[in-house]
C-alpha cells in the first residue's frame, strides 16, 4: 500500500514542522511549504531521520510560497499539479497575528489573508486542479480564541478591511480571522465531494511558537502570563496528527476538534446562514468558483 502524501503549510518551523515530524514517523510522505526556501529545505533535512524503516514514504519535499499573496497560492497549486503530486492530507497550518493594520498587495488585511484566504484559496485551487485524492482530508488549524471574534453577522467582512476604520486590537483581529475561517470551513464541508473530509483543529495554548513569541503588541506582552498554562508543541499537534492519520476518518466533517475529539466552538461559528454568507462572499472576493452539491 503506497504512502499517503501530506502537504503542510508553514512547515519550516513551529507546529507545522512538529506536525510533519509526527506524520513522517507515521509513514506519510510530507511536503513542506514555507516562505523562506533555505529554512524550509533545512526543515526537510531534519525530517529525513524519523521515517520508519521499511516504509515507502518519499523523502520530504519542499515548496516556497508567501501565502499572504493570492497569486503565490495559485502558483503553488500550479507547481504541485505540474509535479504530479496527489495530496491525501492538506494541513493548512500557516497563520499569524500581526500587531498593526496592514494590507496585502491584493487589498486584504494581512491577518485575514494568511489565516482565512490562504487555506480557502489553496483548498479550492487544489480541488479544481484535481490534486486532492478522493478521500483527502483537509485540516485547518483553528483556535479556541475564535470565541473572541468580533464579526457583524448581518454584514460579515471577509477581507478584514473594516479594521482600518475601527480600533485594531491584535487579539480580536486574529480571533475574528479564525472565526471567519471556521464559518467558511463549515459551509465548505457540506459542499465537498463524497469521501473527502474537512476538520478544524485547535492545538490549544502552545508554548515556544512564533504565535506567542513573535506576535508583537499586546499578545507579546501578555504571553508570559499564560506560559505556565501552555502545553508543548508535541502535545499541541496531537489533534491535527490524529485527524490526519486516524482510521476510519473522524467525524463530523466540518467539525471543530480539540484534544483529539469533537468540541463545541462559539455560537456564532455554528450559524449555518452566516456560514453560507461568509463562504459565498469569500469565494467572490478571491475569484473562486463556489462548490455546489
Amino acid at each position: 500500500m503506497s504512502s499517503k502524501t501530506a502537504v503542510i503549510t508553514g512547515g519550516a518551523s513551529g507546529l507545522g514542522l512538529v506536525t510533519a515530524r509526527h506524520l513522517s514517523r507515521a509513514g506519510q510522505s510530507v511536503v513542506l511549504v514555507g516562505r523562506d526556501a533555505t529554512r524550509t529545505r533545512a526543515a526537510a533535512e531534519s525530517l529525513r531521520g524519523p521515517a520508519p524503516a521499511g516504509g515507502d514514504a518519499a523523502p520530504p519535499r519542499t515548496y516556497t510560497a508567501d501565502l499572504e499573496q493570492w497569486s503565490q497560492v495559485r502558483a503553488l497549486v500550479a507547481e504541485l499539479a505540474a509535479d504530479g503530486h496527489r495530496v491525501d492530507v492538506l494541513v493548512n497550518n500557516a497563520g499569524a497575528a500581526f500587531p498593526r493594520y496592514e494590507q496585502t498587495p491584493d487589498g486584504a488585511e494581512r491577518t485575514y489573508a494568511l489565516n482565512h484566504h490562504a487555506p480557502f484559496l489553496l483548498t479550492h485551487a487544489l480541488l479544481a486542479e484535481g490534486v486532492l485524492t478522493p478521500e483527502a482530508r483537509i485540516i485547518n488549524m483553528s483556535s479556541f480564541v475564535e470565541k473572541r471574534g468580533r464579526l457583524d453577522a448581518t454584514d460579515p467582512d471577509v477581507a478584514g478591511t473594516s479594521w482600518s476604520k475601527r480600533f485594531y486590537n491584535q487579539i480580536n483581529v486574529y480571533a475574528t480571522s479564525k472565526l471567519v475561517s471556521l464559518l467558511a470551513a463549515r459551509e465548505l464541508a457540506h459542499r465537498l465531494p463524497d469521501g473527502m473530509s474537512l476538520y478544524n483543529a485547535d492545538p490549544g495554548m502552545v508554548k515556544g511558537t512564533a504565535m506567542n513569541s513573535n506576535a508583537g503588541g499586546l499578545m507579546r506582552l501578555t504571553a508570559p502570563l499564560f506560559r505556565p498554562f501552555s502545553i508543548t508543541p508535541d502535545e499541541g499537534v496531537r489533534t491535527p496528527v490524529w485527524l490526519a492519520d486516524a482510521s476510519p476518518a473522524p467525524r463530523p466533517s466540518g467539525g471543530f476538534f480539540s484534544e483529539s475529539q469533537p468540541d463545541t466552538p462559539s455560537r456564532l461559528a455554528l450559524n449555518d446562514a452566516l456560514a453560507r454568507t461568509v463562504y459565498t462572499r469569500t469565494a467572490a472576493l478571491l475569484g473562486v468558483e463556489p462548490l455546489t452539491r
